[in-house]
């Protein structure tokens, strides 16, 4: 790769093209996502100087970003996505997900020339502002000379701090200042090819009275959130929980922090949440939040626990600290060297004795075991969605990577899925349905070599249908499991009580069923291998078949429509 250390101007002219192609495969791009025409001398370029890196055509600009979060999420490298200027819309709405989540995504589209601007040219309109609330930096690119360190500055900005998206308005409805030629050479900050990019390190003394803290507590518990994903910290999570004997509950994004089998965990607490998990943590006299704002989903809308319970706090962002619960400690520094720090200083320590805490806690945790074990092994026909998930723990392997919906797949995920393995991981969508069909194909461009298996219901594969193709095409061999009961039955309590407890009658019902589609023989169609599952028997040998297959899979199970989500305890 032609390059210099400071990004100076050389003496060979060369087209802005290279620049991009040159800084994409810079930073460790595999692939880069988008729906045609934008940047199109920079994805030429891309494929004479850097032909290992795919160049992804979508069906839609909003599947675009998705997978380029999937990718993000799944690889812990910044994702790729771009749109031309009259799909700008559509991508920045893509762009919400990877900002409520916090995954680094770095968005191009095209924008207006100067010479043709408020003249009502085709397609014309502003998009630039619609960025400013779904990204961490939103800029414009209008001069060839600006791609080398506007490009750097995206890549610095998407994985440092709290990680999330960035948008680059390139100059040219199909952002065509890329054929113009610059001096200026590509410069590439290894740094910020990862997340974290930097690490910030804890006040020893913060962590001195955070500890203090959690020894003069007789009931803690510990949310962690997506902060401790994004800094690799599971492993110091569960040294220091074991050696403090404090049970861990996670948020959504902070699921793979500790393996759901393991004593101490108590599940996914907040609205979508195991019941266990929110009666542990409204039970503890102090809650420990790590690498979570302690948002409305995780807090089940700051009832678990309630505003005024004694908290501590680590993060990453200081407006994080203390925003929504008063603090008695706090610690701003990345989660893995916090976490860490503060096991080395308990271990010089006397341990507490917290059995009695614990002994309530495995209480908890067993009592809901035992009350939903019918539901997890159930026989019923059609099939219950708990088994599906029941099935999905005992079943995946190892380092498989895991993709839940949002709506009712994220609910009957949040209950009763398990991490079984320090070695998986999982991906929630932070609160847009049919996200999860998309990222579960930019997970496996990010993470080729783990399978990939994301579940979603029909009313969230419905948004993205037409990406079938794309994976076939692409050959990304992502596995996808559709709890088909052809509705969303995630609404039927709402239209119950909009209609007075008459929310199935034939005129309520229309707003939220569907027809009974067989996604399998449309997958099949597709070049996909699509398995319908009737019977819940069938589904272990559907999964085994699945992960053999060489190419995409929708596994396609027929469910029970009445069947509902239990509601969070609080």
């Amino acid at each position: 790769m032609r390059a210099v250390e400071d990004g100076r101007p050389s003496g060979t002219p060369h087209s802005a093209a290279t620049v991009v192609a040159d800084m994409i495969a810079g930073h460790g791009v595999t692939h880069v996502f988008m729906v045609p025409a934008v940047i199109r001398r920079s994805f030429a370029e891309l494929e004479r100087r850097h032909p290992a890196v795919a160049r992804i055509a979508t069906h839609g600009e909003k599947s675009a970003a998705y997978m380029a979060d999937g990718y993000a999420r799944a690889s812990r490298r910044p994702g790729v996505c771009a749109a031309q200027v009259v799909g700008a819309l559509n991508l920045a709405a893509g762009l919400r997900e990877p900002f409520l989540a916090s995954s680094p995504v770095i968005a191009f589209t095209g924008g207006r020339l100067p010479e043709t601007q408020f003249r009502n040219v085709y397609q014309e309109a502003d998009d630039l502002p619609a960025f400013d609330q779904v990204t961490k930096y939103n800029a414009v690119i209008d001069h060839p000379d600006r791609f080398s360190d506007m490009i750097g500055q995206a890549f610095r900005v998407a994985t440092t701090g709290n990680p999330g998206p960035v948008h680059l308005q390139v100059q040219g409805n199909e952002g065509q200042v890329d054929i113009q030629e610059t001096l200026v050479e590509p410069f590439v900050d290894p740094r910020f090819s990862q997340v974290p990019a930097y690490r910030v390190v804890p006040d020893p003394a913060a962590l001195e009275q955070v500890l203090d803290v959690l020894d003069a507590a007789e009931r803690p518990v510990i949310v962690a959130g997506g902060g401790v994903r994004a800094s690799d910290a599971g492993a110091e999570l569960v040294a220091l929980a074991e050696w403090l004997s404090i049970p861990v509950a996670t948020s959504a994004n902070g699921r793979d922090s500790i393996p759901g089998r393991h004593p101490l965990a108590v599940g996914q607490v907040g609205t979508y949440s195991r019941e266990s998990a929110n009666q542990v943590v409204g039970a503890a006299d102090l809650v420990c939040f790590v690498g979570t704002r302690a948002g409305g989903m995780t807090t089940h809308f700051w009832a678990v626990p309630p505003i005024g319970t004694p908290a501590v706090q680590i993060d990453i962002e200081p407006e994080n600290i203390g925003r929504n619960y008063p603090l008695r400690a706090a610690v701003l520094a990345d989660a893995k060297l916090a976490l860490d720090g503060l096991r080395r200083l308990a271990e010089q320590r006397k341990r507490r004795d917290r059995s009695g805490w614990l002994a309530q806690v495995e209480q908890t945790t067993s009592a809901w075991r035992e009350k939903y074990l019918d539901v997890l092994t159930s026989d019923a026909v059609p099939i219950r969605p708990e088994r599906i998930c029941g099935e999905l723990t005992e079943h995946l392997p190892q380092d498989a990577i895991v993709l839940a919906d949002t709506g009712h797949a994220g609910m009957w995920m949040g209950q009763f899925f398990d991490v079984a393995d320090a070695g998986q991981s999982y991906l929630r969508s932070a609160g847009h349905l049919g996200w999860a069909f998309p990222a579960g194909i930019g997970a496996k461009a990010g993470a080729p070599d783990r399978p990939v298996v994301t579940f979603t219901g029909d009313a969230g594969l419905y948004y993205h249908l037409g990406e079938i193709e794309t994976a076939v095409r692409w050959k990304l061999n992502a596995i996808t499991v559709v709890n088909n009961n052809h509705g969303g039955n995630q609404s039927k309590r709402g239209f119950d009580r909009a209609y007075g407890g008459e929310g199935t009658t034939p005129k309520a019902a229309e707003m939220w069923t569907y027809i009974d589609v067989d996604f399998a023989r449309i997958a099949n169609e597709m070049g996909a291998l699509g398995i319908r599952v009737d019977k819940p028997g069938d589904l272990s040998s559907a999964l085994d078949q699945a992960q053999s297959a060489d190419r995409p899979v929708v596994l396609d199970v027929h469910t029970d429509i009445g069947v509902v989500a239990p509601l969070p305890v609080s």
